[in-house]
């Protein structure tokens, strides 16, 4: 099932992600234009600390239009290591260093039009280390008990799929 490739353009350089087309011929012999969004990757933390607590954000996501609850979570530099960049995510969103990151999982997070792959990780061994949160985020840190979050899942509240993804990932760990 192979796909070859006729022409790729660039269209569009953003902050966040830039999107290309492709123009491609489909093992079927016919030939498409397909959009893609180009973004660097991105990690997702599930801070658990030792009272059994998980950090979470909440913050304002203009594509939803609404406040959401969510893990934290950073997109990567180019070449950036994804534990460095996990680490660095942990101090900015809620001011907390890991001392132990485990590897969760990793997946492509939109496949269908996104190159964006996310890497998973559990932070454990947290200690207060803050950095200064990026000028674009407002965000407010939540402390959730680990007991309480199939509650939030279940009544609709945490419906951000990178943290739906990350509590599955981390759900023997988690108890």
């Amino acid at each position: 099932m192979a796909v070859e490739v006729l022409h790729s353009e660039a269209v569009y350089h953003g902050r966040a992600f830039d999107i290309r087309r492709d123009r491609v011929r489909l093992p079927t012999g016919h030939s498409t234009d397909l959009e893609v969004v180009v973004h660097p990757g991105a990690v997702t933390l599930v801070p658990l600390d030792r009272e059994g607590q998980v950090w979470m954000v909440r913050q304002y996501r203009h594509s939803a239009g609404q406040i959401l609850l969510e893990l934290p979570a950073g997109t990567l530099e180019p070449g950036e290591d994804p534990r460095v960049c996990a680490a660095r995510e942990c101090r900015e969103e809620i001011g907390m260093a890991p001392g132990r990151l485990s590897v969760l999982g990793e997946c492509f997070l939109a496949p269908g039009y996104s190159t964006e792959y996310m890497y998973f990780f559990l932070a454990e061994d947290l200690t207060a280390s803050p950095l200064e949160a990026d000028p674009d985020e407002d965000l407010r840190v939540e402390r959730v008990p680990v007991a309480k979050l199939a509650g939030l899942v279940a009544s609709g509240e945490l419906r951000d799929a990178k943290s739906l993804a990350a509590f599955y990932l981390a759900r023997e760990q988690l108890g």
